[in-house]
């Protein structure tokens, strides 16, 4: 650390070299409970994720608009808890819990980054599930591959301007009063706490994108299911009607876990005032998330499960069949 900071956290303006990620506090028997959890759920995070990309990927039953989206989505999940977690792991037992300037900025570019993604990633599957029952003769021509790839571009140019307003809006305040960040990463409502400056501006500045955003990706949610909804009033068949309430019914729980938690508890007032509540929104959006959606997905679809099965189908043959010729049976 560097020797210029006080006793008392405190540092005089342009020494600032590092930040210390202050996290939940609390002594080794917390600390040890919390790696406790941390870890497993992070190791179900990547094995969820990385095995809805390897179906989607093998499986061509799958080669579909819905689960190309589904495989961008495990993707941003990934690396969303791969930027976070393991640095928060390894800082659990650490005794000095640093992190460089540098690496603080990049942790922010990349979370603002992944979660403007996965904002507006929810919208476009929305969209698509909404060309599909409402414009199903028309679907392959207006999702084609080179539409549902442009649709992802634009979804990482959105979360990249965001990334790079809000982190340059929030680095270029001077931090001079202290280097402890209340929080077990790099995240803008601590980071801002810290500055020794007016941050009213960056505050209505991010809060107007991070609104923005939000209320785009909803706007396209509520308009696409609204007019799903429509469509299956119309239906006559009980078996169509499953069978969209089957389709939907998964994102629908994606999308209601992502913004119901997100609007659950910033919606309180004062409620990111408490560092324990800012660190809870934190832990739900890089960790309990990504690990859920794998699980909503797979367990809730009767393609992935299927898609699933005949992946364990496949693997078996093949195992039987070395197996068969390191014998010499056949």
């Amino acid at each position: 650390m560097d020797k210029s900071i006080h006793r008392n956290g405190s540092l005089p303006a342009g020494s600032l070299r590092g930040f210390v990620l202050v996290g939940f506090g609390g002594g080794t028997e917390t600390q040890a409970l919390l790696f406790a959890v941390f870890l497993p759920l992070y190791l179900l995070t990547v094995l969820g994720n990385l095995t809805m990309i390897m179906v989607i990927t093998l499986d061509a039953g799958l080669h579909s608009p819905m689960y190309f989206f589904l495989k961008n989505l495990s993707f941003v999940d990934l690396c969303l808890s791969s930027v976070i977690v393991p640095n928060a792991l390894a800082n659990i037992f650490s005794s000095s819990k640093v992190i460089s300037f540098e690496g603080c900025a990049t942790q922010l570019f990349l979370f603002s980054l992944l979660g403007a993604i996965e904002a507006f990633l929810l919208a476009v599957m929305a969209y698509d599930r909404f060309m599909a029952i409402c414009s199903p003769l028309r679907y392959s021509v207006n999702m084609s591959p080179t539409t549902c790839a442009f649709l992802v571009l634009g979804t990482f140019c959105v979360g990249f301007l965001n990334a790079i307003v809000q982190t340059s809006l929030t680095f270029q305040l001077p931090f001079c009063s202290s280097n402890h960040i209340n929080s077990f990463f790099c995240d803008i409502p601590p980071l801002i706490k810290l500055a020794c400056a007016d941050t009213t501006l960056n505050e209505l500045v991010i809060l107007g994108i991070s609104g923005f955003i939000i209320l785009c990706a909803i706007l396209v949610i509520i308009i696409s299911y609204g007019y799903i909804t429509v469509t299956i009033i119309r239906m006559q068949s009980g078996s169509g009607r499953h069978k969209v309430f089957s389709t939907c019914g998964s994102h629908m729980t994606a999308v209601s876990l992502l913004y119901g938690t997100g609007f659950a508890i910033y919606g309180q007032p004062g409620s990111m005032d408490s560092t324990e509540q800012g660190n809870l929104v934190s832990i739900i959006y890089t960790l309990v998330i990504p690990m859920l959606n794998p699980l909503i997905y797979s367990l809730r679809n009767k393609d992935v499960k299927d898609a699933l099965r005949r992946l364990g189908q496949r693997h078996s043959l093949v195992k039987k069949s070395g197996w068969c010729q390191h014998q010499g049976l056949c």
